[in-house]
C-alpha cells in the first residue's frame, strides 16, 4: 500500500478513536472494564456463566455492565488497530529514502505513550490529569499524522503571496489559542464540569465571587478510590467551566479574525481554508451552546469533540501552508 493511502486510512482511524473515546467517556463507561488491556481478564466482555463466576472471584467489588464494558473494549480495539497502522507507516517511511524519518519515529513513540496513558486512565481510576493527557495525546497524534501526510505528498503552495506570508504570526497565535481551548475542554470534561453552569452567556448566580483558579487548575486532587463523576466541589467545577467559555470566546474571535484576513490572500487554497475555518468555528459555537441549553446530549457532546479535532487539523494545514509559502 502506498504511504499516502495508508496515512489517509490512519487519519480516519485516529478521528474514530477520538470520537469513540469521547463517546465512552461521556457515557460514563471509562471504567467499564476495571483492568487493562483486557476486560475482567478476558479479551472480550465476559458473558458466559463460567466467565462471570471467575469475575466474581477475581473482581468481587465490580459488577459487569455489558453495555459500558463493550464501549470500552470497542474503543481499545480501534486504538489497537490504529497502533498497527502507525507501525505500518513507520516501516514504509524507514524503507523509503524520500520520506521524513524523525516525524514517523516520534509519532510511533507517541502512540506507545498513548497506550500507556490508556492503561493509566483505568488503573488510576479516571484521574483528571491522566484523562486530559490521553485526550491531548489523541489530538496531537491527529495533527502530526496530517503534517506527515502533507510533507510526504505532492502538496504545493503557489508562491508570491505577500499578504498571506504576513499572516504567519497570526496563524501561529491562532493555533496556540486553539490548543489552550482544547486543553480547557479536556479539563472540563475530565472533571465532570460540563454542566456546572446551565445558563448563558456565563453562569448563574454570583459566579464571579466564587472563582477558585488555584483549586480548579491544580493537577493534584488528593487520594480517592475513584475519580469517576468528579471529586471537586461546585465552585471549583464552575471555575473550570467559566474559564472554558471565556477562552472559547477569545478563540472564536481570534480564529474568525484570521479567517477574515485570509480572505484577501491571492491563493485559492488559503481562501478555501478561511471559508472552512469560519464554518467550523460557527458550528463549534452552536454545538457549545446546544450542550448548555440541552444539558449535554451525548450526540452533540461527541460532535463538539470531533469539531475541535477538525478545527485543529484546519489550523495545522493553514500554518503549514503559510510556512511553506514563506
Amino acid at each position: 500500500m502506498r504511504l499516502q493511502s495508508l496515512l489517509k486510512i490512519t487519519l480516519v482511524f485516529t478521528l474514530m478513536v477520538i470520537l469513540m473515546g469521547a463517546y465512552t467517556r461521556l457515557s460514563d463507561a471509562g471504567l467499564g472494564c476495571p483492568d487493562w488491556p483486557g476486560c475482567y481478564g478476558h479479551l472480550t466482555v465476559p458473558d458466559e456463566a463460567h466467565e462471570l463466576s471467575k469475575v466474581e472471584i477475581s473482581f468481587p467489588e465490580h459488577t459487569v455492565e455489558p453495555e459500558k464494558a463493550w464501549l470500552e473494549m470497542i474503543h481499545r480495539y480501534i486504538a489497537g488497530t490504529l497502533g498497527l497502522l502507525v507501525l505500518g507507516i513507520l516501516i514504509l517511511c524507514l524503507r523509503s529514502q524520500d520520506t521524513p524519518k524523525r516525524l514517523p519515529i516520534f509519532i510511533s513513540i507517541l502512540i506507545l505513550f498513548q497506550a500507556a496513558l490508556g492503561m493509566w486512565t483505568v488503573t488510576m481510576k479516571l484521574m483528571p490529569i491522566v484523562v486530559m493527557s490521553h485526550l491531548i495525546g489523541g489530538f496531537t497524534l491527529f495533527a502530526l499524522l496530517l503534517l506527515l501526510y502533507l510533507r510526504t505528498g505532492a502538496f504545493r503552495i503557489p508562491g508570491g503571496d505577500s499578504k498571506a506570508r504576513a499572516l504567519l504570526p497570526l496563524a501561529l497565535i491562532g493555533l496556540g489559542v486553539l490548543i489552550v481551548q482544547i486543553m480547557l475542554g479536556g479539563w472540563t470534561s475530565s472533571n465532570y464540569a460540563a454542566l456546572a453552569c446551565t445558563q448563558l452567556p456565563l453562569c448563574e448566580g454570583n459566579w464571579f465571587d466564587n472563582l477558585r483558579f488555584a483549586d480548579a487548575f491544580s493537577p493534584f486532587q488528593g487520594q480517592h478510590p475513584s475519580f469517576e463523576y468528579g471529586v471537586l466541589d461546585y465552585a471549583t467545577r464552575m471555575t473550570i467551566h467559566v474559564s472554558h467559555r471565556i477562552w472559547g470566546l477569545v478563540t472564536a474571535l481570534t480564529l474568525l479574525w484570521l479567517a477574515f484576513k485570509l480572505f484577501s490572500a491571492q491563493s485559492q487554497v488559503m481562501r478555501n481554508s478561511a471559508y472552512l475555518l469560519v464554518v467550523l468555528v460557527l458550528v463549534q459555537i452552536g454545538l457549545g451552546i446546544s450542550n448548555v441549553v440541552m444539558h449535554l446530549p451525548l450526540g452533540i457532546a461527541v460532535s463538539h469533540n470531533g469539531g475541535a479535532a477538525l478545527l485543529l487539523l484546519n489550523l495545522v494545514f493553514i500554518n503549514y501552508a503559510l510556512w511553506r509559502k514563506a
